[in-house]
């Protein structure tokens, strides 16, 4: 039995040694000693008996025994040697018994080097084990910028809060994602709390009951049970994903895939999954892990596609007025109380007059958290039977990913930019277009170089909008500078005591908010002359939401929804619409002299004729790095994910700690990718 055993792990190794060579790949396992030396490590510290996940068990501490293995752990050697003969003995051991001896390996990078035990790791392996007893010593790195470095740091305080080893994420921050997202859940809050706390502690020197690694008694974020309920929930998932053919995704791990459906559930849900049902969820958001192994931008739609009627329309339902479209729109309040919902319920408004009678469009206004949006979409879909939502804030997007793989057949689609989630289609205005515009009149009218710019949140987009209105300041006037302010942020207790900042600086216009807020109506919107009494409107930008609108659901209607999609199917689909599909424009007051609105106009059509962009030609940072070379554009999606300011900027993108608190959420969800580091001075570029 054992032989026969030995003859079949004999022959996965060769296969595997064989496919290694023909991809140019080393054939036997890594050696330790070869990847590092002495400058590259910052200590040793050792970690005790711990339980070692065998799929991160990769190599030998020294070259002695490496070649006696394929790279895969299986067996090279004959059968009839002194190491076939041990091997078919350990085989018999584990099949009768079980392997129960430690083995020693050293840990670096969260990767295992089997110091003493190889057999026994081999035999496991054979066998599909998850685990194996180890004495572990961690070799630590010193830390670089290197972003593995930094992930794997992460790792190590990951490590010492929960004692967790066998979950491996990619990518900078998961980790504590994935802490703070178990942590919320109701069976971690269910147990007793005088037993977890949040303190940093050291690694501890004992094993902490959980069959994982250890964690210091001082760190706990998670109740034992909590952990038990982890592990389990985890490898169910890990077995199924693995079948599903999640193992063969190179770009992602089974921990980056395992948080990934925990952002698309919950915690709760994943851990009262039985088998089936994990096959099923892991099925249905198995697009999300194609896209996060792409790691690709999503795809974009910079203009309305040509309205054809599809073949497929004249299957499809008739709307009419016995049997409407029924079209859902929800918002986090009542649209009077914010210029942004305002202007998406004059776009409602819009499609109901331009459609009439065969749509239907229903409007929910208390989805104030993820909770209450999910909840909104399941009556809109249930009680309603609405086919169409819009969810009209960036901060109700994991909402609409969860209600979109809930209900397949309903179109949700968010108010968001740069969102890679499949499931759902985003859209948003190329508001950076008009600012631009705006900036130009802005930069021909001050008489002090010095022009305000006010904005609300450091999130996706934004700084594409405050960068091409300095720019377009500073195409018709050099000197001029845009003094940069934040509304959201801690220094400021209100915009007044800004624009009193602004009128004690000498700036004489500024740029607000784009349009006024009905129950808080004011003269600050757009871009205004600041005096001592009510300022002077000058450019007004629009966002006309209706012509998105209309121009969405006549994708829908003419039966184009699909054909209109991206060519590869894990790649998400945004809609940035701007001047040249009427979504965005500007208005301009008569107050602006004849020779500037002439000059303005220009620029305008030559935007919408897409023989201009705000974005192309020379382009410098404020710390004088070149962005852009003359005569080259700036890409698309260099421009949606902005995280630095132009040289003419006077201000800085603000950390999450310099923003009050009610700015955070929506921050957490779309801040720009990088921000600065609340210990810097940086005030460019991110880092």
């Amino acid at each position: 039995m054992a032989q026969n055993d030995f003859e079949k792990a004999q022959k996965l190794g060769e296969k595997a040694y064989k496919n290694a060579l023909f991809k140019g790949q080393h054939p036997y396992l890594p050696v330790l000693d070869d990847i590092i030396d002495k400058d590259t490590i910052k200590g040793e510290v050792s970690l005790g008996l711990v339980d070692v996940p065998l799929d991160r068990v990769i190599g030998t501490s020294t070259a002695g025994r490496t070649q006696a293995f394929a790279c895969n752990f299986m067996p090279l050697l004959d059968e009839k040697t002194e190491f076939g003969s041990k091997w078919a003995k350990l085989c018999e051991a584990h099949i009768e018994e079980g392997i129960h001896d430690p083995v020693k390996v050293y840990e670096y990078l969260n990767y295992f080097y089997v110091i003493e035990g190889n057999k026994r790791v081999s035999v496991l392996k054979y066998f599909g084990a998850d685990s194996i007893p180890a004495f572990v010593t961690r070799k630590i790195p010193k830390y670089t910028d290197d972003k593995e470095i930094h992930v794997y740091y992460e790792f190590m305080d990951f490590n010492k809060s929960t004692g967790v080893n066998y979950i491996w994420l990619s990518e900078e921050g998961a980790y504590n994602e994935l802490i703070d997202i178990v942590s919320r859940s109701k069976k971690n809050k269910h147990k007793n709390d005088d037993n977890i706390t949040t303190a940093v502690g050291t690694v501890s020197d004992s094993m902490d009951g959980s069959g994982t690694a250890f964690r210091s008694q001082a760190a706990k974020v998670w109740s034992d049970d909590t952990l038990l309920e982890f592990r389990s929930a985890y490898y169910r998932f890990s077995k199924v994903y693995k079948e599903e053919g999640g193992d063969k995704l190179e770009n992602i791990t089974t921990g980056d895939a395992f948080l990934v459906m925990l952002k698309l559930t919950d915690f709760d849900t994943i851990c009262e999954l039985d088998n089936s049902e994990m096959h099923n969820m892991v099925d249905s958001v198995f697009q999300e892990f194609l896209l996060a192994n792409g790691k690709e931008a999503p795809e974009i739609s910079l203009d309305p596609p040509e309205q054809k009627r599809s073949i497929i329309s004249h299957i499809l339902p008739q709307y009419s007025a016995s049997k409407p479209l029924k079209i859902g729109f929800i918002f986090d309040r009542e649209p009077v109380q914010s210029s942004w919902l305002y202007a998406h319920e004059l776009g409602r408004n819009y499609i109901k007059e331009n459609f009439g009678d065969k749509v239907n469009t229903l409007k929910i206004t208390t989805a104030t958290n993820e909770q209450e949006t999910m909840d909104a979409i399941s009556d809109l879909v249930n009680s309603q039977g609405t086919e169409v939502i819009f969810t009209t804030t960036s901060k109700m997007i994991d909402a609409s990913v969860k209600s979109a793989i809930k209900y397949p057949n309903v179109k949700i689609l968010n108010c968001s930019l740069n969102t890679s989630h499949r499931y759902i289609r985003t859209y948003y205005a190329r508001l950076y277009e008009s600012k631009f515009l705006a900036g130009m009149v802005a930069g021909s009218l001050t008489e002090t170089n010095k022009i305000g710019y006010i904005e609300n949140y450091p999130i996706v987009g934004v700084m594409a909008n405050i960068n091409a209105f300095a720019l377009g300041a500073k195409l018709v006037n050099p000197k001029a500078k845009v003094m940069l302010k934040w509304a959201s942020a801690k220094e400021y207790q209100s915009r007044e005591e800004i624009y009193n900042i602004y009128r004690a600086e000498g700036v004489d216009y500024v740029s607000d908010q784009d349009m006024i807020t009905p129950n808080k109506a004011s003269r600050n919107f757009g871009m205004y002359k600041l005096t001592d009494d009510e300022p002077i409107n000058m450019t007004m930008t629009v966002y006309d939401w209706g012509v998105l609108y209309d121009k969405i659901l006549n994708i829908i209607l003419n039966g184009n929804w699909n054909s209109t999609d991206t060519d590869q199917d894990n790649k998400a689909l945004n809609y940035w619409w701007g001047m040249s599909a009427g979504v965005v424009d500007i208005i301009i007051s008569d107050k602006v002299p004849v020779d500037t609105r002439r000059l303005v106009n220009i620029f305008r059509q030559m935007i919408i004729d897409d023989k201009y962009s705000p974005f192309i030609g020379e382009i410098v940072d404020q710390n004088g790095e070149i962005i852009s070379k003359e005569g080259e554009l700036l890409p698309t999606d260099d421009i949606i994910t902005m995280d630095w300011l132009v040289d003419n900027v006077d201000g800085y993108i603000p950390s999450m700690d310099e923003l009050k608190e009610k700015a955070r959420p929506i921050v957490e969800i779309k801040g720009v990718k990088k921000m600065p580091n609340e210990d810097t001075n940086d005030s460019g570029r991110g880092i």
